[in-house]
């Protein structure tokens, strides 16, 4: 931001105020750009002015297109009444428009606990024909100068309509941060603050950017990662790689001293000299809980700095990972910490706030990722400006590209009842579908050769304009557009929300981008049959009297559209990454299924910490008041014992980590869940059973042996034993308690379903150990492909077995969880 030279004067009488709200002019000088004035509005000789810059295009945001001048002067007489407002001018030159007002005699005030000092804003630069570098944030930086001059003025908000990018990138410049998305009478729009601490620290960052020969989006991208945020976020991922891998016995820690639990352990890397100390105690499924600042590192006694990515070659002897594979494993490593001090850097909202928060602020509000995965937050292939717009945790609305697909190329596939009209009307709407028509007749082609299908922003202009050129010149591709609604990115990155109408359906994309393991495309010949399954586990499902009384679902992915490219068709074998990245599938939102006092969260909300280290899962506890154990016997009842039914009633199995579990919750107690990302996840494990043709794919020759994995894998260790801890180091309640929940909970399916004893008998839950399957031994293995989906117990990698935390609690008694009535 720049430095100024400010000067304030009382000279309204040179311009006419009489009907001003206030007589002060602010004046001021901007190194760069010259001088700039605020002076009070008269009415009516600037309505002219005004008019001409309310009808430019490029004011579509300001909600006065096509209005008369009599309109304009009408509106501003009534804006007057409850606020002030100025004209702006640079060197003479009328230039911006400003509006100050109290957010209590706005719309935007119904939204939020309006605070005293409190004050709102709207800013219009006028358009202009010779373009100045930097102008428009002069402008702002005077506008935010000019109110902050008010000491009565604490903090400033405003509310812009969330597609109007340009306006966001400079309200993060001054210093607002995003809060929520609200409803507005005339838009859909974000709710943002800026306090003077904000704006100074703004202030602070340009100046730093500036001495530095950096501009601001330059500085954007890489100002969060400073020093101390680097340092914490290292450390944080040292202790969960030493967690982890030891979890998997890839690290074996020595321990040194400590009575109890709690002990002392020393880690020597492959170079003796280096050692790493720290306390720790070991939980139920060998889980490794270490006391965050207990971690030391010293080589040959002297102590040195906490590095995950050192910590990788440091110990790669015995992680063992491939020459050809490290480079890739370590940028996934270092895009995990930039994730990280991201999300450190703009973490406000406290795990007491995010209690009664709403579903996307939690969504967007989750810090960790994978709680098992080391490198979890790889986003190998955006750049920094790519993190900032599509990212998750960045929050940031935007809108999808729309594509024509001719149909000797592209097939649309859909449930029993939704045709391809129908989706289009209901996502699109009739105005939109039709200017899309008009494009393509306009372009000399017919809209029924062709269909239109929604595509990741970045997948357009980094892949598919430049890869799928040759569908381009022969007109198989035609790009028509941004489309109208605003989405937002879901944790899993290539699904997105829709913000404008939440009640429409998710959109999910092919994106090449590598996360976690993967590249996240979307196979066009998965596409095909991925409506089907879905709509065969869907009635599955609700046949079932037992799931039915759980009011456990899936969010049915109805709808997709895939495309065949000629030459990787031909060229490529199934499951290569380039015959994935044009696809695209509609899934149902949550939203239309909520009864009234129900709300939505993501299950990874369970294992979240805010940056002081507080969960939300005892806080959330706490605020519903029944207790811990009528807490988890609602969820247990809501979450785990549909699974095992479906596993044991079916061979179904979903992947039922925290991101693809959504859970509802009545007064802060889960009641029931859906399940999301079906059709690539689901299997049935009896390569035999009879299910569609269609569906088909779903079956899979898995062992016995490793079946009842699907629980202790996916859930156990996947989930619980993160919940356990949690529960055991903030909620006051010992983790063998929440293991006796659970044992409660599988005993109480198993009287309530004598007739399935034989399978319990052959997947017993209760065993005293099980195979220990591994997560990060998959990503050291291949870290570019992790697993075969056509066959997903190929790759498993096993460390020996685990002892099973719920087989003491066999024999407990018979009598029932006590948590809700099913049947409701």
């Amino acid at each position: 931001m720049k430095r100024f030279d400010e000067a304030r004067a009382t000279d309204a009488e040179t311009y006419g105020a009489k009907n001003a709200a206030v007589s002060d002019v602010y004046r001021t000088d901007v190194i760069g750009l010259g001088r700039f004035s605020l002076l009070p509005l008269r009415l009516p000789d600037d309505i002219p002015t005004i008019h001409a810059w309310v009808n430019d295009e490029r004011a579509r945001f300001w909600g006065m297109e096509g209005k008369t001048t009599d309109q304009v002067a009408c509106a501003y007489a009534e804006i007057l009444l409850h606020a002030d407002v100025f004209l702006g001018f640079h060197e003479d030159r009328a230039a911006f428009l400003l509006e100050r007002y109290s957010p209590l005699h706005d719309a935007i005030g119904k939204h939020y606990a309006v605070l005293p000092g409190d004050l709102g804003m709207h800013v219009l630069v006028a358009p202009s024909e010779q373009r100045i570098s930097g102008f428009t944030r002069g402008v702002f930086a005077v506008v935010t100068e000019f109110l902050f001059c008010d000491p009565t003025v604490g903090r400033i908000v405003v509310e812009p309509d969330i597609r109007n990018r340009k306006i966001h990138a400079l309200n993060h410049w001054v210093g607002f941060r995003y809060d929520k998305v609200v409803e507005l009478p005339n838009k859909t729009a974000h709710l943002a603050f800026c306090t003077r601490a904000q704006h100074a620290a703004a202030l602070r960052r340009e100046s730093a950017a500036e001495s530095n020969g950096v501009g601001e989006v330059e500085y954007a991208a890489v100002g969060h990662p400073d020093r101390e945020t680097w340092t914490r976020v290292n450390a944080a991922l040292v202790r969960k790689a030493i967690a982890e891998l030891a979890h998997e016995r890839l690290l074996i820690p020595e321990r040194e001293a400590g009575s109890g639990p709690w002990a002392f352990f020393t880690l020597v890397a492959d170079d003796a000299a280096l050692k790493y100390q720290f306390r720790a105690r070991v939980l139920s499924l060998n889980h490794w809980d270490i006391h965050p600042s207990s971690i030391v590192k010293t080589r040959r006694g002297d102590r040195e700095e906490l590095d995950a990515a050192e910590f990788i070659l440091e110990f790669n002897q015995r992680l063992g990972i491939d020459a050809s594979m490290l480079s890739t494993y370590l940028e996934e490593i270092s895009s995990t910490l930039y994730a990280a001090a991201y999300k450190r850097a703009r973490q406000e909202w406290t795990a007491a706030d995010l209690v009664h928060a709403g579903f996307q602020e939690i969504e967007c509000a989750m810090s960790e990722g994978h709680p098992a995965f080391v490198a979890n937050g790889g986003r190998v292939g955006f750049d920094a400006a790519d993190y900032s717009v599509y990212a998750p945790e960045a929050g940031a609305p935007l809108r999808l590209v729309w594509l024509a697909a001719h149909r000797n190329h592209a097939e649309f596939n859909a449930v029993d009842g939704l045709s391809y009209d129908r989706l289009l009307r209901e996502e699109l709407g009739q105005d939109e579908v039709q200017a899309f028509e008009t494009e393509l007749r306009d372009q000399g082609v017919e809209p029924q050769d062709y269909v239109l299908m929604p595509v990741h922003p970045w997948q357009w202009f980094n892949k598919l304009a430049l890869t799928f050129a040759p569908d381009i010149a022969a007109r198989d591709l035609i790009c028509l557009g941004w489309g109208a609604d605003t989405y937002r990115a879901q944790q899993s990155i290539r699904t997105f929300f829709n913000v404008s109408h939440p009640r429409k359906r998710y959109v999910k994309t092919a994106l090449s981008v590598l996360n976690m393991g993967f590249m996240r495309g979307l196979s066009a010949e998965y596409m095909r049959v991925t409506p089907a399954i879905n709509q065969w586990i869907d009635e599955l499902l609700k046949a079932d009297p037992y799931i039915e009384a759980k009011r456990f679902g899936i969010l049915r992915e109805v709808a997709a559209v895939g495309y065949r490219q000629r030459h990787f068709e031909a060229a490529l074998p199934k499951g290569n990454p380039y015959r994935k990245m044009l696809a695209a599938l509609w899934r149902e939102s949550p939203v239309p299924h909520l009864k009234a006092g129900e709300q939505l969260m993501t299950m990874a909300a369970l294992l979240h910490r805010d940056r002081e280290g507080r969960a939300l899962l005892p806080q959330l506890i706490a605020a519903s008041g029944v207790g811990t154990d009528l807490w988890l016997d609602g969820y247990l009842d809501s979450y785990l014992s549909p699974l095992v039914h479906c596993f044991y009633r079916y061979d179904l199995a979903f992947m039922p980590h925290g991101e693809n579990v959504i859970l509802v919750l009545e007064n802060d107690v889960p009641v029931r869940a859906f399940l999301k990302d079906i059709a690539e996840e689901a299997v049935v494990m009896n390569a035999a059973a009879i299910v569609p043709a269609r569906a088909e794919r779903l079956c899979v020759d898995i062992p016995g042996s490793i079946q009842s994995l699907c629980i202790f894998t996916d859930v156990f260790d996947g989930i619980f034993r993160f919940v356990a801890q949690i529960l055991d180091e903030q909620g006051g309640y010992p983790e063998e308690n929440f293991w006796r929940r659970v044992a409660a909970c599988l005993l109480s399916y198993q009287r309530e379903h004598p007739e399935l004893r034989e399978r319990f008998e052959r997947h017993d839950l209760f065993v005293p150990e099980f195979l220990h399957s591994c997560l990060n031994r998959l990503q050291l293995a291949n870290n570019e492909q992790m697993i075969d989906l056509t066959d997903p117990a190929k790759n498993l990698q096993f460390a020996g077995t685990l002892p099973n935390p719920v087989a003491p609690f066999r024999e407990m008694p018979s009598s029932p969880v006590q948590g809700r009535d099913s049947r409701k």
